[in-house]
């Protein structure tokens, strides 16, 4: 009898921990996502706070269809992909490569380079945005230094569609890189430094120590970094909209940007901006799902 009243009053503690957090993700993640894939389905427009009348018809997959029409969604998307390609196969490679260089001292001066590697991830995005937006722009810095060794160079970075994202992607790379190295960093330091002095006995060379020492211990934490990339890039909006506000011409929107224009600038429309969200969680699922068969393709651990 007193077995099965702890184990009751153990249960209903867990509960009573469990609920709350329980509560909160069902009120501000789940139940949100499901409204508005819900609202994707249907004609919404606001209702009469918004200035429509209308009543709520079930619409189907119209919307998704003129997302996928929509020329702006594919420049969004294609920018997006860029995002997610330099945030894998830029941030995190240089993120990895800095923290290895640290963790094996391989640089002087290792806390001065580690604060001034992080230290722009702490830094307001928006601020972040205008200072580089500033340094790129016509009459900024960055001119007056290509004008001196190439006189009569003309910026025209972000009036010339082909060229108005690499600014971006440059700032992305330079600002979140600091982010991995305290992650690969920290991890880094969990690995048993005899391991690492043993290979080095055997005759292990420097490259073949982060080879089969290092990388297979950290495996699961190059998984975690590629769905914090892959994450965070599908929700790129404050940097780019400090930077450029999806111009010129739009060419430089992303989804997150390409919602939010559909919501709340011009004749609002909700319903394609939650099939623009909706989709945007199926991209991610989908790409985290991929990264995950990878890692087990390549015979990852966590």
């Amino acid at each position: 009898m007193k077995t099965n009243s702890f184990r009751r009053e153990e249960r209903l503690a867990y509960l009573a921990l469990v609920l709350p957090a329980v509560l909160v993700y069902f009120a501000v993640i789940a139940f949100p996502t499901v409204f508005s894939i819900g609202l994707s389905l249907t004609d919404y427009n606001g209702g009469q706070i918004f200035g429509g009348d209308n009543p709520i018809h079930f619409a189907g997959l119209v919307h998704y269809l003129r997302m996928c029409r929509d020329p702006y969604f594919l420049i969004a998307l294609k920018n997006n992909i860029y995002i997610i390609l330099i945030s894998v196969f830029g941030q995190i490679p240089l993120g990895f490569v800095l923290a290895y260089a640290l963790f094996r001292r391989l640089v002087g001066a290792r806390d001065f380079f580690q604060s001034m590697i992080y230290m722009p991830t702490v830094i307001s995005t928006i601020v972040v945005g205008i200072l580089w937006q500033s340094f790129f722009s016509p009459y900024g810095p960055f001119t007056e230094l290509m004008q001196r060794l190439r006189p009569g160079w003309e910026n025209t970075l972000f009036l010339n569609p082909k060229t108005a994202m690499l600014p971006v992607l440059f700032v992305m790379l330079w600002m979140y890189t600091g982010t991995y190295l305290i992650i690969f960093l920290a991890n880094l330091q969990k690995i048993n430094p005899e391991t690492i002095e043993a290979a080095k006995i055997d005759g292990a060379t420097e490259g073949q120590v982060l080879r089969y020492v290092i990388l297979p211990a950290l495996s699961g934490v190059i998984v975690t970094a590629c769905i914090l990339a892959i994450s965070g890039s599908l929700k790129s909006f404050d940097l780019i909209f400090a930077m450029t506000s999806g111009n010129p011409a739009r060419r430089t929107s992303v989804l997150s940007l390409y919602m939010y224009d559909t919501a709340f600038r011009g004749a609002p429309d909700y319903p394609l901006a939650n099939a623009i969200s909706t989709f945007m969680v199926a991209l991610s699922l989908v790409l985290i799902g991929l990264t995950k068969q990878v890692e087990r393709r390549l015979g990852g651990r966590e």
